[in-house]
This record gives C-alpha cells, sequence and structure tokens, in this order.
C-alpha cells in the first residue's frame, strides 16, 4: 500500500506540471502574447515574402513630402485628386483605391468661397455659378473603378457608408460577434461614395506593441458588418458583389471573394507576409500629375493612393521593423491575396498547439518518471527542438503561423514537475520498469537469455531465418467508428490471438506496430524447420483471423480481413541498438522483402502470400502459383504463391495457358471469374491480361 501511495503521489506531482502547463497555455498571458508576436515577427525577418512575378501588379501612387513641397499643403483641392484620378484612368489602371477620407466638402469650392464673409455680392454670385471641386472629383470617379475609405469609430455615428455588397453567411449572430467591433464609422461625402465602386475601411487593429500583423477583411461598424479597404479593393478588382463568410466552431474560418478563397484567424483578419516594398512600386504623386512616369507600370494595376509624409500621420509599425506607411500595409496584403502566398493562422492551429502540448506533456511526464530526470532533459530538449523547428518548416514551406514558444515553456513546466516525483521516487520506478519489461519480450527470448547471458551484448550472427508479417486492413475507419476504450478492446483481443499462435509456434515476437504484428522463426533458437513453423503458424492466424472477423462482424462491428506475407532469407539477427538499450531483431533484405509480401495482398486480391523458399519446405502444402513478381524498386523478381486448403486445377491450367502466353489464356481467366466473382487472385491475373500483359512476370509500380 505504501508503494502504491507514493506512485499515486508522483503521478499527482507529475501530472500537475502538466496541468499547470495547460492552464498557462489556454490563459495566454499578455506577456507570451507578445513573445509569441516577436516569434512571428522574427519568423517574417528571417524569411520575407518574395516578390511576385506576372500580374496582377499593386501600385501605390504616394502623397509623400516631395509631392507636398511641390504641389501645396494637404489637403489638396478635389479639382487635383480628380485630375490625379484621370491621369490614372489614361495610364489604365484597373481599380484605384484611396487610402484618404474625404469626409468634408472642398474648402477650395467656389460655392464654399462664395458664402465666406466679405465676398462681394457680384464676385458671390459668379462663383456660385462654377463647378464645385467634390462635383468633379465625383464626376472622375464615375468614370474609373474606385473604392472609398471610411474611418472606424469609436463613437456610435448615425450614418453607415453606402453598400455595394452583400455579406453571405450561416450564422450572421456570430459572425457580427466575431468580427472587430466599432461605435460607428465616418465616410466620404454622400455624393463621392455614391459615384465610388466601393468603400471599405482603413482602420487597422494594430497588436499592444502597435505593430500590425493583421488587416481585418470585415469589420462591425454599430450594428453595420462593412468590409475593409483592402476588401473592398479585391471585391471590385474581381468584379464581385458578394462576401461569402465561411464558419466553424472556433470562429471565422475563411472569407470568399469570387474565386478568392481567403484564410483568416478566427476573427476574419488576415495575417499580412511582408517583404519589403522596392521603391519603384510607389510613385510620388507630383510625377503622375506631372505625366513624368512610365504609364505602362499602370497598365491594368490596382492602385492605391496613399500619404508616406510624416505630417499626415499615416504611419504604421512594421514586423520587419521600422515604420511604413498605412497605404503600404493595404499594398502587401492586397498582394499576397492576389498572387496566392497568404501567411494564414487558421483557428485549428491554437488545437494543434495544445494537442502537441498535451501529448508532448504526457509523453514527457511518462519518460520522465521511467527513465528518471537525464532522459527526460534530452526528450525535453528534442521535443522543444521538434517543436521550433516543426513550426519553422510550417512557416518557411506552408505559410503557417505556429506558436512553438507556449507549448515549449509548458513542456519545461511539465519536465519540472515530472522531475520532481521522479527524484522522490525513482527506486519505486525502477523496480516497476524491470517487473514490466518482461511482457514486452517473447517467452522463448527471455529463455534463452537466461540460459545463455554471454550473448546479452551487442552484435549479430548471419543465419536463415523466415519470418511472418501481418497487418489488418480497415482499421483506421474502425478506430473513427468506435470509441477508444472499445478500439483498444478489440485491438488487444485481436493481438491476443495472433501472439498466443506464434508462441505456440515457438516464434519470436519481432514487433508490433498498431495492429501489425512481425514474427521471427529461427532466432535466438535455431529451428531447422523454421520455414515449416512460419507457413503453419500463417495459415493457422488465417484461420484465426478470419473466424474471429466473422464474429466481430457478426456483433456489428466491421473488422477487416488480415493480411500476411511469409518469406525465408538470410539476415543478421542480435542485439541491436546502444549499451543502454539492446532491440533483439532480424535485420536484412528478408526482412524488407517478408514486409512486402504482406502489402502486396492488397494489389494481389490475396490474403496470405508466400515466396518460392517457403513453398519449397512445403511441398505438401497445396498452393496455387500467384507469378514471378518484381517487387519496387528490385531487379530479380521472386515466386509468389497463395496458399490453399485444397488444390485449384482449374486455376493452375488457367496459369499455365498464362505462363506459356497463350491466347486462350484469356478466356479461362473469364470463365474462371464468372465463376467466381469473389476469387480476388484470379480477377487480378484477368485484369493484367485485359491490360495486354503476358506471362508470369509482374511488375509492381506501387509497394
Amino acid at each position: 500500500m505504501a508503494f502504491l501511495r507514493s506512485i499515486s503521489l508522483g503521478r499527482l506531482v507529475a501530472f500537475g506540471g502538466l496541468l499547470a502547463a495547460c492552464l498557462f497555455y489556454l490563459y495566454e498571458p499578455a506577456m507570451v502574447q507578445t513573445l509569441r508576436n516577436g516569434l512571428f515577427d522574427q519568423y517574417q525577418r528571417w524569411q520575407p515574402r518574395s516578390a511576385p512575378t506576372g500580374s496582377p501588379s499593386i501600385q501605390i501612387v504616394d502623397i509623400d513630402d516631395a509631392s507636398l513641397a511641390r504641389l501645396g499643403q494637404w489637403p489638396w483641392p478635389r479639382t487635383r485628386m480628380a485630375e490625379l484620378l484621370d491621369r490614372l484612368r489614361e495610364a489604365g489602371a484597373a481599380v484605384v483605391v484611396f487610402d484618404v477620407l474625404f469626409a468634408e466638402p472642398d474648402r477650395t469650392s467656389p460655392s464654399r468661397i462664395a458664402t465666406q464673409p466679405g465676398i462681394p455680392e457680384t464676385l458671390s454670385r459668379q462663383l456660385a455659378q462654377l463647378d464645385d471641386h467634390d462635383h468633379q472629383l465625383a464626376t472622375a470617379l464615375t468614370q474609373q473603378p474606385t473604392v472609398l475609405g471610411f474611418a472606424a469609430t469609436a463613437a456610435a455615428s448615425g450614418d453607415s457608408p453606402r453598400k455595394r455588397f452583400a455579406v453571405r453567411s450561416d450564422d450572421p449572430e456570430a459572425l457580427s460577434a466575431r468580427l472587430s467591433g466599432f461605435g460607428g464609422s465616418v465616410g466620404a461625402l454622400p455624393e463621392l461614395q455614391q459615384a465610388a465602386a466601393g468603400n471599405g475601411a482603413m482602420t487597422f487593429v494594430p497588436d499592444a506593441d502597435g505593430v500590425v500583423r493583421r488587416v481585418p477583411l470585415l469589420i462591425r461598424a454599430g450594428d453595420d458588418v462593412l468590409p475593409s479597404l483592402s476588401a473592398e479593393a479585391l471585391r471590385v478588382f474581381l468584379g464581385q458583389q458578394v462576401y461569402r463568410v465561411a464558419q466553424q466552431p472556433l470562429g471565422i474560418e475563411r472569407i470568399d471573394i469570387g474565386s478568392q478563397s481567403i484564410a483568416t484567424n478566427h476573427r476574419g483578419e488576415l495575417w499580412v507576409h511582408y517583404r519589403p516594398m522596392p521603391v519603384d512600386q510607389a510613385l510620388p504623386a507630383w510625377q503622375v500629375l506631372d505625366g513624368q512616369f512610365d504609364p505602362s507600370l499602370l497598365k491594368g494595376s490596382l492602385v492605391l493612393i496613399g500619404s508616406s509624409a510624416q505630417g499626415l500621420q499615416d504611419l504604421r509599425f512594421s514586423p520587419l521593423g521600422g515604420i511604413i506607411p498605412g497605404v503600404q500595409v493595404h499594398a502587401q496584403a492586397l498582394e499576397q491575396v492576389l498572387h496566392g502566398s497568404v501567411l494564414q493562422r487558421p483557428i485549428w492551429s491554437s488545437a494543434i498547439e495544445a494537442l502537441g502540448l498535451l501529448l508532448g506533456g504526457v509523453l514527457l511526464c511518462v519518460v520522465v518518471m521511467r527513465t528518471g530526470a537525464l532522459t527526460g532533459a534530452l526528450l525535453a530538449a528534442g521535443l522543444i527542438a521538434a517543436l521550433n523547428l516543426g513550426a519553422w518548416w510550417a512557416f518557411s514551406a506552408q505559410g503557417l503561423l505556429l506558436d512553438a514558444l507556449t507549448p515549449s515553456v509548458g513542456l519545461l513546466l511539465c519536465y519540472f514537475g515530472a522531475s520532481l516525483a521522479a527524484h522522490r521516487h525513482s527506486e519505486h520506478q525502477q523496480r516497476w520498469i524491470r517487473d514490466a519489461f518482461s511482457h514486452y519480450v517473447s517467452p522463448n527470448l527471455v529463455e534463452h537469455l537466461v540460459r545463455h547471458p554471454a550473448q546479452l551484448q551487442l552484435g549479430g550472427r548471419r543465419q536463415t531465418c523466415s519470418f511472418v508479417f501481418t497487418d489488418l486492413t480497415g482499421f483506421t475507419r474502425l478506430m473513427e467508428s468506435q470509441p477508444p476504450e472499445r478500439v483498444v478492446s478489440l485491438l488487444n483481443e485481436y493481438l491476443d490471438g495472433i501472439i498466443q499462435i506464434a508462441f505456440r509456434h515457438e516464434g519470436t515476437l519481432d514487433r508490433i506496430v498498431g495492429d501489425a504484428v512481425a514474427i521471427l522463426f529461427s532466432a535466438p533458437v535455431v529451428q531447422p524447420d523454421h520455414s515449416c513453423r512460419a507457413l503453419a503458424c500463417a495459415l493457422e492466424i488465417r484461420r484465426f483471423t478470419a473466424e474471429h472477423a466473422r464474429h466481430q462482424q457478426a456483433a456489428g462491428i466491421a473488422l477487416g480481413v488480415t493480411r500476411i506475407g511469409v518469406h525465408s532469407g538470410e539476415v543478421v539477427v542480435g542485439n541491436f541498438g546502444g549499451s543502454t538499450l539492446f532491440d533483439y531483431r532480424a535485420l536484412g533484405d528478408a526482412v524488407n522483402v517478408a514486409a512486402r509480401l504482406e502489402a502486396l495482398n492488397r494489389h494481389l486480391g490475396t490474403a496470405l502470400c508466400v515466396s518460392q523458399p517457403i513453398h519449397q519446405a512445403n511441398a505438401q502444402q497445396p498452393m496455387r502459383p500467384i507469378g514471378d513478381v518484381v517487387l519496387l524498386g528490385k531487379t530479380e523478381p521472386v515466386r509468389l504463391y497463395e496458399p490453399l486448403e485444397s488444390k485449384d486445377e482449374p486455376y493452375e491450367r488457367a496459369y499455365a495457358l498464362l505462363a506459356e502466353r497463350q491466347p486462350q489464356a484469356r478466356s479461362a481467366f473469364e470463365q474462371l471469374a464468372l465463376a467466381r466473382p469473389e476469387d480476388g487472385l484470379v480477377a487480378f491475373q484477368l485484369e493484367r491480361l485485359r491490360r495486354g500483359e503476358q506471362g508470369i512476370r509482374i511488375a509492381m509500380e506501387e509497394k
């Protein structure tokens, strides 16, 4: 009882560290979020987005300090903005996007000047007859597909931007709750909105450190769901009218704009993968107005008009370091979407990270409690290295942002908790390991090593052995359709039956991998009749698994067929591993061939497949030939057979015609197929003949 209490306490302490790690992950304190964002920024610095090739191109018309110095302070007259828009239209711009707010009437319009005090009445009447500047800009907007910007505000507002779109979602209430929320919005003048093709929010939602890492595609302003400037630019550029939002229980999964399917985070935000913007991608506004630019740069382009002037204060912090204009953030987002290089942090990423932490933490706790702190430290270092390398690969190769930092810290907490438990109960754990180890070794191997302790050393010897490999088909689907506890019980019952058969024939259990079993004969104890034992074992396994499957199927459990491969050959058998771990097994080509024969059954239509050496050693056993099979990656064929309960003379006659390349072979196999529609090997041979293959040499193109 004292021993049990000590083990329970040790587990409590160890898994307490895992619990603390999970809580650490779930609550995500601000410090962790800051470090995580720093990690993601570092990824971008190591591997910024590559420059896209081909069309469409994204161009920026920059209202920079030089343009302000040449053309006057901001805001410019709307006539100048109309002229700028006309220049872009003449150059062939596909869509023009204003990252500029036209919320107030132009103060330089004649009608505005006419109402100012001190203006003579005659002059006032003349001015009132002149065309309004805002109207001139509206006229220019009608002649060029254009998107205007509006500002989302914290305070509520009575106005809402003009909508030229629809938002489709299977759960509008959930969508509205998940989006970044604002009290209201301030848009462009109604006349300008009426003339523009779209209106989008210029507002970003930077992180606590001020860095803009994500661009929202949709936001909530008051009770309205509205698009961002980037989303509206895409919609107008693609000629679409609808935003389609796909949601999952955890949040928004993606937003579709026509053929563009944009993966977002759970709040409908696009992660921006930045790249250093080249100088020639931003044309100073004064050059465009003066015609001092190459029009081919803008033909068919999506053009954004914004400002890099420091006095206009539309500057943002970039993950790459430094400050960039806000219009460049929109340009980066649009560029990566249109060129298919979107950076993603999918809604399932947190689940994957939590699962990695949980599985790694459980593994670490178990290993540390069973092997000690040093092994645990190596495992912890390996797991943390694997997590970080995996996260880096996901980013660099797949464009995925996965958090390796939080799970790494969690694994350290697991390690400390488990190490404390292991240190307190090391003697009990060592005794438990010694007792448990005997359950993982074949009885004949244990007995042999007890009688010959000198063989407990690394190394091996050459000898001829036989191998039986088994695998259960459809086990993955069975796991998905049954509760885990039931699957474990079914698997244990299935494996127990096979292992008992192997031990009855004095085979050595080489390994178990899931539902697959490998059995070795003639090692460690030499068995002159190992080929006969292997076949007898395989036949009994075939009978047992077939009967077992029938019983399970009668109970409503779709247990699949067990495939079996048997082969003999020369291998090296002995102890492999290291000075602290013995792994008694056989190594050599014969082992690989046996495993390949088991897998070949699914192509051949058989359940049991044996090689020529097994056939020669068991001449009394009825078998029908399959052919001379050239395994993938090999040059010499292996003659294969299917053991039967009795001879199959009709098949052998048809096979003889096939071996002699007689034209009657196809007719013979067609008659067999009609009489035996369930005969997989007959179907395989007939299919070969129908493809025009002749003879018994079969080249496999798959393993």
